[in-house]
């Protein structure tokens, strides 16, 4: 059974969460990689920041849905949503941009599961921890790697 440790990346480029929009946009065109783990102070993965982070900041604004009724304003949409989409858009620094659902993998996770996460949770970058620590990371190039070696 191919297991992640078998291949991932092990030279992981990482984000912190302070690091300039501007910096990562650099970092990703410069490695030629689609995202990267963004760690806090103490060196933990705490999220991930991909190419689709940084085109969601020149995406058109959707504006909520809102009803007017007896003076006072409904949303339809989700006000909290909304906030979040705007502090994307015109986040400076990588914590405003980043995901906030982290997904990660074992480094003994098989093959089929990582592709599993991949394909059904929409998932670029995915960082794999060994005790916790980042010891990796599997992108999507990695499974077609794979494919075009025909390991798979």
């Amino acid at each position: 059974m191919i297991t992640a440790k078998e291949i991932m990346t092990r030279e992981v480029k990482t984000a912190h969460l302070d690091m300039p929009v501007k910096e990562l946009a650099a970092l990703l065109y410069e490695n030629k990689i689609g995202g990267v783990p963004v760690v806090d102070d103490d060196g933990q993965v705490v999220g991930v920041v991909t190419e689709n982070d940084l085109i969601d900041q020149n995406k058109k604004l959707h504006i909520p849905t809102m009803v007017s009724f007896l003076d006072s304003v409904i949303f339809i949409d989700s006000a909290a949503t909304f906030e979040k989409e705007i502090k994307k858009m015109t986040g400076s620094l990588v914590r405003d941009v980043c995901s906030e659902r982290l997904l990660t993998v074992a480094e003994d996770a098989g093959l089929e599961d990582i592709a599993s996460l991949i394909a059904e949770q929409g998932v670029h970058t995915l960082p794999v921890l060994k005790d916790g620590k980042l010891v990796g990371v599997i992108g999507k190039a990695d499974l077609i790697r794979l494919v075009a070696q025909g390991d798979r």
